[in-house]
């Protein structure tokens, strides 16, 4: 009698050891740790300072209201200057001594070096680098330089988007009755970033009766372009992709001006924005460029929510955010859902943050209707979104005009994936 009573509190105990150790469990889950790259000071601080409010900002505002069902975010923003040992310092910093959980990222070249670390240490990262090689979670695809399991991005990616553009290119130049081939240029730095679009976009350019021509490469520092402009006017390209962003482009646009040449540009979803059209002036004509939200004064659902995060940092909500803002505020929402999953099924972990990434289908954030695009991934498939909004910018007098002119669903092609 007296062995059944003391195996009834060992027993007793053990459940009540179990009891406080999950509780445990839960109490270390208070908080978690979210790391935040940022190019404030780099070559593309341009706009990476504006889409870094819209993630400090999105952060800021979780934690006012609730955090993840309860948990803390404890974050910090690490300005890297685009610099990929800095990135990967900060990024072995944080696993090391934070412990981080999950990590909002920036560039290129810095997200795709860390792609193994990231594969390996089982950390999501939700990049503002559209790369198609980050889009293919198990390296099936021959194009793929590295599976990209823990990667994940709001938007098309940069190759699906020239894609679309070069679609829209297609169309323009039949309507205005042409009938000769039509001549595309890709034009940007030798730089992982204008890279990542290059071949892919140059061999759907040539599927869709496209002549292309040579490359032309011009810094992503501000600089005397008119050299690239003259050898651009030679070729006779009439479309051009502009890869690069902020001051580069605006050097390429005037160099172009000034010795006429005579080209469409259309750039990537870094390079069209109102400051561009700002600071161009009357030279920047019919500019072609993409986006993944509304702009600030579109009144969609959403933007309510997005104009209240926007006062975490500016008091007075007068300020006007350009659409990168936006999409720092989505990368951030769709990430706080899926660590709201993680916690409802096993805890904020990397591996079911990265499992609640695939639950939901058409996936928009709750209270950004309208404002984030509705987003696929899947575990063999990570291009979230493949619908590219296409718009036209004038300076206008100074009265900045942005229409859209077109918008293209992409095909889920699986020679694309990864490219």
């Amino acid at each position: 009698m007296r062995k059944s009573t003391n195996k009834k509190l060992l027993l007793s105990s053990l459940a009540t050891c179990v009891a406080l150790s999950v509780s445990a469990n839960a109490s270390a889950q208070d908080s978690v740790f979210v790391g935040h790259l940022a190019d404030m000071s780099g070559p593309t601080a341009f706009v990476g300072k504006v889409y870094a409010d819209g993630v400090r900002d999105s952060l800021a505002y979780i934690n006012a209201n609730g955090g993840i069902s309860g948990t803390k975010l404890e974050y910090e923003t690490i300005d890297y200057a685009y610099k990929v040992p800095q990135a990967i310092a900060a990024y072995k910093k944080w696993k090391s001594r934070k412990k981080m959980v999950v990590m909002q990222g920036w560039g290129t070249a810095d997200t795709e070096a860390l792609i193994s670390f990231v594969a390996r240490d089982k950390t999501p990262v939700f990049s503002a680098s559209y790369s198609g090689h980050l889009t293919d979670p198990t390296g099936k695809n021959p194009h793929t330089k590295k599976p990209a399991p823990y990667n994940f991005f709001y938007g098309a990616s940069y190759s699906d988007a020239c894609r679309g553009l070069v679609q829209w290119a297609a169309k323009d130049w039949k309507s205005k009755g042409n009938k000769r081939k039509p001549k595309f240029t890709h034009i940007g730095a030798n730089h992982p970033f204008p890279n990542a679009p290059k071949a892919a976009c140059a061999e759907y350019a040539q599927e869709l009766g496209f002549e292309v021509m040579p490359p032309v490469v011009i810094s992503m520092k501000p600089g005397d372009f008119k050299a690239q402009c003259l050898s651009i006017k030679s070729s006779g390209s009439n479309y051009g992709y502009i890869g690069n962003l902020g001051g580069s482009v605006l050097s390429l646009v005037k160099s172009c001006n000034t010795v006429g040449t005579d080209i469409q540009f259309m750039s990537n979803i870094w390079g069209g924005d109102k400051k561009v059209f700002e600071a161009a002036g009357e030279g920047i004509k019919n500019y072609i460029f993409p986006t993944m939200t509304p702009f600030w004064t579109d009144e969609v659902p959403g933007m309510k929510l997005v104009k209240e995060i926007s006062k975490m940092s500016d008091k007075s909500g007068e300020q006007p955010r350009l659409h990168h803002y936006m999409r720092g505020v989505c990368s951030t929402y769709f990430m706080k859902e899926a660590m709201e999953w993680a916690k409802e099924n096993g805890g904020i972990t990397g591996e079911n943050v990265k499992k609640g990434m695939y639950v939901h289908k058409n996936w928009v954030p709750k209270g950004l209707e309208g404002v984030c695009l509705a987003a696929n991934w899947t575990l063999d498939d990570h291009r979230g979104v493949n619908q590219v909004n296409i718009y036209q910018g004038n300076f206008n007098g100074g009265n900045v005009q942005i229409e859209q002119v077109s918008q293209v669903t992409l095909d889920r092609r699986d020679d694309w994936l990864g490219y």
